[in-house]
């Protein structure tokens, strides 16, 4: 046996291990500390609305009486609102418009739907308001000289010029013993410096006592603003709301001149909040206040007998194509059946891994992917026994088998692999989730079925090969020939 043929046994062992370890029922996830760094990933399997049911939700633009929104604002809107669906971790949403105002959003297994809802509905308005002398509480409602026309047809007010250089990156800290202020303030307009549109990135970090906060950075236009601003009022407020809502109110002590900053609240934040608003920042204002119009939670329209049902069935189904192999082809088709098995434990690894939502249309694409697997065997094991009846050595046999069934192989599976790329675009634009569904799912089985057929299958043949010998030839039977 070649060195080559070694190492990939080795490595197939290694990755079917890995690959078993991963769908174990019990995993206890991937947790990884390096020093201050941490990665954190609990592994699982991801079921769609039809299998594990979830919460619906119908959004619907929230403007005056009589006053119209534009089709392009309401596919703003929707775009933002499925990138913060993407970002909450919901696995295969669906979002799409309903009519000239709505917005119908589908969220699989979320476990807090009031928070998904606050964090979907809200505008997220990002400002940096001067207070000058004054520290606002967090909760505070204000007004400010930058409004939509939904809130009185102000127009926001350009913010100051700036010609200051990056220098540094000071942080603005909240100071002790700030002047308190009501609940709201009505009679005095604060001037707002910058939006969020100068935000270029928000994360959620943690402060130096662990405490969770919002790590931000602005574009060079909103570096230059802050740090022309920051430069004249060292030692007074920039307030941060959010949708006129006060959520930090740090005093200036050093000019911030690098473009980086930091949100702190000031009796802390809780770690979904900081989250929320992370999104919310991250993925800008939406164009168009929204409401929640109805809220439902959607139980597995297929009922969990019918889940059952379709589980026994797949299961059953499997089993008959591993003892139609094993049967027909004996010797070969224990291989081809090992490999399967393989093609099988790497497929669910995966879905988890991504992790990939299994829905019903998931689930029936991952069972096409095995028949075409086993198609693949098929084809190598026919030339093979081709080969051994035109009198050919075994090892010569083995080798024309899969060079020949090779470019078979190839063709129907790269044709199937751009069939899924074009369902995949069709169900990404048109808003059929389940078409998207079918298609990971085809699609990943195709290439890991490519990778079973041809290098885990030949490997173990190979490794069968130098183990018996030109001696297997001769038992034709146990080949199947």
């Amino acid at each position: 046996m070649s060195q080559r043929n070694i190492v990939l046994l080795i490595v197939i062992i290694l990755l079917t291990a890995f690959a078993l370890w991963v769908v174990l029922p019990n995993n206890p996830g991937i947790h990884i500390k390096i020093g201050s760094w941490r990665f954190d990933r609990d592994i699982y399997i991801h079921l769609g609305l039809d299998l594990r049911g979830g919460t619906q939700l119908l959004l619907e633009a929230d403007l005056p009486a009589g006053e119209t929104v534009t089709l392009d604002a309401m596919e703003a809107a929707k775009t933002i609102v499925e990138n913060r669906v993407n970002a909450l971790g919901v696995t295969e949403p669906l979002v799409q418009l309903q009519g000239d105002r709505r917005i119908i959003v589908q969220l699989p297994g979320i476990e807090n739907p009031d928070a998904a809802i606050q964090t979907l509905r809200s505008t997220g308005l990002l400002e940096f308001v001067d207070t000058g002398d004054l520290s606002l509480p967090e909760g505070t409602v204000i007004r400010t000289t930058y409004s939509t026309t939904s809130e009185g047809g102000e127009q926001p007010t350009p913010a100051p010029t700036a010609t200051a250089e990056q220098t540094a990156t000071p942080t603005a800290e909240a100071a002790p013993g700030a002047t308190s202020t009501p609940a709201s303030i009505t009679d005095r307009v604060f001037t707002t410096i910058m939006t969020g549109r100068h935000l270029k990135s928000a994360r959620v970090g943690t402060d130096e006592y662990g405490r969770p906060e919002i790590e931000f950075e602005l574009t060079d236009e909103g570096a230059k603003i802050m740090a022309d601003f920051s430069r004249k009022n060292v030692g007074k407020f920039l307030t941060i709301t959010m949708d006129k809502v006060v959520i930090s109110s740090p005093r200036i002590e050093t000019p911030i001149t690098e473009g980086r900053g930091r949100i702190t609240s000031q009796q802390g934040f809780k770690l979904e909040e900081a989250q929320r608003l992370a999104i919310q920042l991250r993925y800008g204002a939406l164009p168009v206040p929204l409401k929640v119009v109805e809220t439902r939670s959607v139980g597995p329209t297929l009922g969990q007998d019918s889940v059952q049902r379709s589980l026994r069935a797949g299961i059953i189904g499997l089993i008959v194509v591993l003892l139609f192999m094993l049967s027909y082809y004996r010797l070969l088709g224990s291989v081809a059946d090992m490999a399967l098995l393989i093609y099988a434990l790497l497929n669910l690894a995966i879905y988890q891994l991504v992790p990939v939502t299994l829905t019903l249309p998931g689930i029936t694409g991952f069972l096409l992917s095995t028949g075409m697997a086993v198609d693949a065997n098929i084809l190598i094991f026919e030339r093979m026994k081709e080969e051994l009846r035109a009198g050919r050595p075994l090892h010569s046999a083995i080798e024309a088998g899969f060079s020949r069934a090779w470019t078979s192989i190839r063709d129907s599976n790269i044709s199937t692999l751009l069939t899924c790329i074009i369902l995949y675009w069709f169900g990404s634009n048109y808003g059929a989730s389940m078409v998207k569904g079918f298609a990971v799912t085809l699609f990943i089985g195709v290439l890991i079925s490519m990778f079973t057929a041809i290098t885990v299958t030949r490997t173990f043949i190979i490794t069968l090969f130098s183990l018996t010998g030109e001696k297997l030839r001769e038992k034709k039977w146990l080949l199947g020939a």
